[in-house]
This record gives C-alpha cells, sequence and structure tokens, in this order.
C-alpha cells in the first residue's frame, strides 16, 4: 500500500479533491471582489464607446462560462500537483522518519504553501483585473516565478538542514531551522524589487484587498488542503501495511 504507484493514486484524489474546495472558494469568496474589479474597468472606458463595444467587440465568453472555466482549470491544476506532492512525499521520508504519515503530509502542504504562495504573496500579491499595466506582465511574471522559486530553494535548504541537525536535541534542530528560514526569507524579501505596478486611484481599497486575500485563501485551500487530504488518505493505509508486516512476521 505505501509503493509509489499507491502513493500517486492518493496523490491524484487528494488534488482532486484539494482543487475542487479550492474552486469553490473561487466562486463564493474571489469572484465577489473579481467582479468589483472588472466593474472597475469597464467604467473606464470612454462613454462614446458603448456602441462600438456592442457591435464590433461583443464579449466572445460570457462571465459564467469563463467561471465555470476556471473552475475547471484549478481541478486540474490541483490533480496535477497531487501528483507531483505525492512524488515529494515519496522522497521526503529519509528526512521525516520519526513523523506519522499525516503529519509528514500536513507539514509538506504547509512548507508548498509557504513556499510557493505565501511568500510570493508577501512580495508582489494578487491584483485584480483592474490594477497593472499590460506591458509589464512579462516582467511581474518573471518576478513572481524568481520569488517562487527562492521559496522551493528554501524549503529544500531547511530540509537539509533539518537532516543534518538530526544528532542534536529537537528543540534545538527546530530553533536552528527556524532561524535560518526566517534569514532566508528576509533576504528574499529585501533582494527583489518592489511590484512594477502602482495601484491606480479609482481601485477601492476594500476591493483590493478582498482580492488579494481571498486569493491567498484559495491558495491555502489548495496546498494545506491537499496535505490535509493525502494525509487522511495515506496514514491509515501505510498502518495497515505496516500492521500486516507485523502480524505475518515470525515470533
Amino acid at each position: 500500500m505505501t509503493t509509489y504507484s499507491s502513493l500517486a493514486l492518493r496523490g491524484l484524489a487528494a488534488g482532486g479533491i484539494a482543487g475542487a474546495a479550492s474552486a469553490l472558494v473561487q466562486l463564493l469568496v474571489t469572484e465577489i471582489p473579481l467582479r468589483a474589479a472588472l466593474a472597475v474597468e469597464q467604467a473606464r472606458e470612454p462613454a462614446g464607446d458603448g456602441h462600438a463595444h456592442s457591435h464590433g467587440e461583443e464579449e466572445v465568453v460570457s462571465r459564467g462560462v469563463q467561471v465555470v472555466g476556471g473552475m475547471l482549470g484549478v481541478v486540474i491544476v490541483g490533480l496535477a500537483v497531487g501528483l507531483v506532492f505525492a512524488t515529494a512525499y515519496a522522497l521526503s521520508k529519509r528526512w521525516f522518519t520519526e513523523r506519522t504519515p499525516f503529519s509528514r503530509s500536513f507539514a509538506l502542504g504547509a512548507a508548498v504553501f509557504g513556499a510557493v504562495a505565501l511568500l510570493p504573496w508577501l512580495k508582489y500579491p494578487a491584483n485584480p483585473p483592474a490594477v497593472g499595466d499590460p506591458e509589464t506582465v512579462d516582467h511581474r511574471t518573471a518576478l513572481y516565478l524568481g520569488v517562487v522559486v527562492a521559496g522551493l530553494a528554501i524549503v529544500w535548504g531547511a530540509s537539509l538542514l533539518a537532516d543534518r541537525l538530526r544528532a542534536q536535541s529537537q528543540p534545538v534542530r527546530v530553533t536552528g531551522v527556524l532561524l535560518a528560514v526566517v534569514a532566508a526569507v528576509a533576504v528574499v524579501l529585501m533582494a527583489f524589487p518592489a511590484p512594477p505596478d502602482t495601484i491606480p486611484a479609482d481601485v477601492p481599497v476594500a476591493v483590493l484587498w478582498q482580492f488579494r486575500l481571498s486569493s491567498l485563501a484559495q491558495l491555502a485551500t489548495l496546498y494545506v488542503g491537499l496535505g490535509v487530504v493525502f494525509g487522511l488518505l495515506v496514514d491509515p493505509a501505510t498502518r495497515r501495511a505496516r500492521a500486516g508486516r507485523v502480524a505475518g512476521s515470525p515470533a
């Protein structure tokens, strides 16, 4: 039950469940400030453009279809992330041998959330459609991906440091790893440049931060939820496999 194929299947299942939960957050929470931001964009259009837009530039895909497509995309991403997560979980056994399968899965999910969601959010928080110059998209994307890579490097380095400090007591090991992570995060936040785009005056602050916080909540649902669900799926199977080996071993 602890083979890679069984872990991969559980990773896909957990990714699908976490992706569906994240898509639900997108529909019920993130969609509210997103629609408000779209209304701000529409209000910027010159008064004389309404007739032209209604004939020459009609909306090809309705907002409802966009929402459903976006939710489906989140579920697909969840499946892909779940498979990668299962692989990372299999590799993490060498560093967290004393942890239960559930605690190891939860810790891994929290670490991934911190690296690929929370750290980039602290430096470059998500902005709604009414914010951002289209000409800086490539630059902003490169900066965001750079912080993600740095976050993953921090997680990898923290796991190596924890392995090196295995002979130390748990308080010493936890303190050492925590201080190293905090220092590395501070370096990343200071090293990367400030966000290139300014916030337009017509974007309400409440809408901006509601979108940012709801986007972070959606990512937390995906990654932390993945760690929880995967742990719930793999922990009982691992315990049954261990019990079977113990029962089958000679006295």
